[in-house]
């Protein structure tokens, strides 16, 4: 289980190797992605409070990048952080997220992205549910829900 002291350390000194590296160009990714989604995960863009289709939503399943379709957090540990945003404790890999320092707009935050695609997520910040403590901010925008399917 991560830990905020491991988060900062990532952001400071280097994150873990990703599975994988999608690359392609500005234009691949606008051809590929809604206005919406561009803006939000290639322009380091977010969603107003409230507003993500995913906010709301509780089914069971994965979160995967809108981008590259990388599995980032499973269903079972979003909660309701009341902050407008989708919010999730863990990752569903520690190698899925990268973590970056943010200083924009006279703030200090880790800003999250894809480690796969580099696609921008949200943000994290240390005032989550036990026992991680972690609150993964993330615009619904950047992320697809892969239902999980029940046969019975």
């Amino acid at each position: 289980m991560l830990t905020w002291k491991e988060v900062i350390s990532f952001s400071v000194k280097g994150n873990p190797t990703p599975d994988r590296r999608v690359e392609k160009t500005e234009n691949e990714w606008r051809a590929e992605l809604t206005p919406g989604q561009f803006r939000i995960t290639r322009q380091k863009g977010t969603e107003s409070p409230h507003t993500g289709a995913l906010c709301s939503i509780y089914d069971e399943g994965q979160y995967n990048c809108i981008c590259c379709n990388t599995p980032l957090f499973d269903s079972t540990i979003k909660f309701d952080s009341g902050s407008g945003w989708p919010s999730f404790t863990q990752p569903i890999k520690e190698n899925a997220i990268k973590y970056k320092r943010d200083t924009a707009f006279g703030m200090v935050r880790v800003e999250v992205m894809c480690n796969t695609c580099e696609a921008h997520l949200g943000h994290i910040f240390p005032d989550g549910p036990e026992p991680s403590g972690l609150r993964y901010c993330i615009n619904s925008e950047s992320m697809q829900l892969e239902q999980k399917i029940n046969i019975k």
